[in-house]
């Protein structure tokens, strides 16, 4: 029976050129314990969710360290689109994200 994929097992997103590849490398080390960190912030919202700038906000980390561990535990099924949109620090529409249930 096959394991299912934790959100722990992501390894950072790289695009296909050298610098992006060697950027997911630098943050691998910690890419886990900031998905770990991003994963308890949005479960302690309630029911509501939280967006990459909300989660960035309540873990007191840059949103540039948190949006692309976001946008892994999104593509792991680990979190889910909420169906809701409040403003991000730009001011423009950003997805309210929730633990999936």
């Amino acid at each position: 029976m096959q394991r299912q994929m934790q959100f722990s097992d992501v390894y950072p997103a790289a695009r296909d050129t050298e610098t992006s590849r060697a950027a997911a490398a630098s943050v691998a080390p910690s890419a886990a314990r900031v998905r770990s960190m991003v994963m308890n912030a949005i479960r302690a919202s309630a029911h509501d969710g939280l967006t990459a700038d909300e989660v960035a906000g309540r873990i007191g980390m840059s949103i540039l360290t948190v949006r692309p561990r976001v946008s892994e535990l999104g593509k792991a099924g680990a979190i889910v689109d909420a169906g809701i949109r409040r403003p991000n620090q730009s001011g423009r529409r950003a997805i309210v994200w929730r633990a999936r249930a």
